[in-house]
């Protein structure tokens, strides 16, 4: 048996301007962009203010001008459903001619040059490689299988597919019915053969001994050669007087025949590497130094400005002159509605927007103004999204948001915003530093350490204690790797 009984609960959702919000705040400017274009193409209610009466941009403005900007023009929309008739018309005839807000919030002038940097049309990996197979005397069928070979390297120029899965392919692709002894053929002969030496190799072994051969041979060069087909695991781990005990050669014969092996391109795809796409960062914000204080500027220079579309208030007018209305009339004044508190959301988003990015940024640049001030690294304060989200007092997601996908200009280069943030330790004196610093004296004594004897962690470990950090060897271990830079063995040279 059903039993109906009465519940009630205090739930927290967010709204749908809410969410609109969150979305364009994560956005970067070039996202934010294109999503401003696809709104105005969606929503006819949307567009933009071409005038040219109307300032091009921003001027840099302190945080307390930009809030109030933002205040002075923060326009509350009652974003219930209403009905046809109950709808006030006279709200929605307000004169938008010259509104408040804007969506460029930048410093540049008309008079700044857009400058771009051109792009070479170069020819691509696969394509020179398959103009010299016509070099070659090869078949019709045998130019058809190499060149679908060519097609199976990867941005590095191995082959690592299966010879067997690449015949399967070739019935399938091509109706070409051949073997693995063809293939294996046409890729030693042939393609192996090509310019840059070692494509075609299918590890980097096989790349290796390619390029080996065809160098004019040496004592040197016929030491490396061995080296690398008998002992090239022993050759990856740097176990150097195995090899020189081995091969039997001295440790200077062995020095000099590494260093033929590093002379060698471990990955002759790259040569030719104009597959992946050329990323270009374009800076959400820019901090410069004027007269020795930091000013801080949204970037918005191709942000269009956005108002409603008159065309949208004078049915409103229409409909409001009307004394009999029609069914038709009134749905499509409905219709109207919707698309101008949509409208008007959207745009109420896009100031907030730039009043979020503005503030968050705007903390930021004040809790690190020694480092942009300076440039050093070392003047980096620890600082997590917890320091900004109480200064700000906006939630800890929100700034995560502005500083993930989020670049800055700076005097001394564009950073990534959230690589500002770090945690905090103590040194010997009890002051908190930010393991950035750790991590870039880390750095600086691994460079000074003597190559043929490189520094251990635990030796790592002592040397920071000596200069006040206290630091676990398994932390330094973490930095390390984070930096890019491997374990001790790895680092010997001869």
């Amino acid at each position: 048996m059903l039993k109906q009984s009465l519940q009630q609960r205090l739930l927290q959702k967010l709204s749908p301007q809410q969410i609109q919000l969150m979305k364009l705040v994560q956005l970067p400017t070039l996202a934010f962009e294109q999503r401003l274009l696809e709104e105005i193409e969606e929503n006819p209610a949307l567009e933009e203010l071409n005038d040219s009466t109307e300032d091009d941009f921003y001027e840099s403005a302190s945080k307390d001008e930009f809030s109030n900007e933002y205040d002075d023009d923060n326009d509350n929309f009652d974003n219930q459903h209403i009905e046809t008739d109950d709808i006030n018309i006279d709200e929605y005839l307000s004169d938008d001619d010259t509104p408040s807000y804007k969506t460029q919030t930048n410093n540049y002038s008309d008079d700044d040059d857009d400058k771009t940097l051109p792009f070479a049309s170069t020819i691509s990996f696969q394509d020179h490689l398959t103009s010299q197979l016509h070099t070659f005397r090869l078949s019709d069928e045998e130019f058809l299988i190499a060149d679908f070979l060519i097609g199976n390297l990867d941005d590095d120029g191995y082959l690592r597919r299966d010879l067997h899965s690449i015949v399967d392919d070739l019935v399938f692709s091509l109706g070409i019915d051949t073997d693995e002894k063809v293939l294996l053929h046409l890729l030693k002969n042939f393609i192996q053969k090509l310019d840059p030496l070692g494509v075609g190799a299918r590890n980097l072994r096989e790349c290796l001994m390619i390029q080996l051969e065809e160098k004019e041979p040496t004592d040197f060069t016929e030491y490396a050669y061995e080296i690398v087909k008998n002992h090239f695991e022993g050759l990856t781990k740097k176990h150097y007087e195995k090899i020189a005990q081995k091969v039997g050669i001295s440790e200077e014969t062995l020095r000099k025949s590494i260093s033929e092996i590093e002379k060698l391109n471990p990955k002759p795809g790259k040569t030719f590497d104009t597959s992946k796409t050329v990323e270009h960062i374009i800076p959400d914000f820019s901090i410069k130094i004027i007269d020795g204080e930091l000013e801080l500027s949204l970037n918005g220079r191709n942000v269009p400005e956005l108002r409603i579309s008159k065309d949208y208030t004078e049915m409103f007018e229409t409909y409001k002159e009307t004394e009999s209305k029609s069914s038709q009339q009134k749905q499509a004044v409905q219709f109207v509605k919707q698309k101008l508190d949509a409208a008007k959301w959207f745009i109420d988003a896009v100031k907030q927007r730039q009043n979020t990015l503005y503030t968050t940024m705007f903390a930021i640049m004040e809790y690190q103004q020694e480092y942009f001030l300076t440039g050093d690294e070392l003047m980096l304060r620890p600082m997590i999204l917890k320091d900004i989200a109480e200064k700000i007092n906006m939630d800890i997601s929100t700034v995560s948001r502005v500083a993930n996908s989020k670049y800055v200009s700076t005097p001394y280069g564009s950073f990534l915003i959230k690589n500002f943030f770090s945690e905090s330790m103590k040194n010997d004196e009890g002051e908190d530093i930010s393991t950035k610093e750790i991590k870039n004296i880390l750095q600086e004594v691994i460079s000074q350490e003597s190559k043929k004897k490189p520094l251990t962690d635990e030796k790592l470990t002592a040397m920071l204690k000596e200069k006040g950090y206290n630091v676990a060897r398994r932390t330094i271990a973490k930095y390390r790797e984070q930096l890019n830079i491997p374990v001790a063995r790895l680092r010997k040279i001869l």
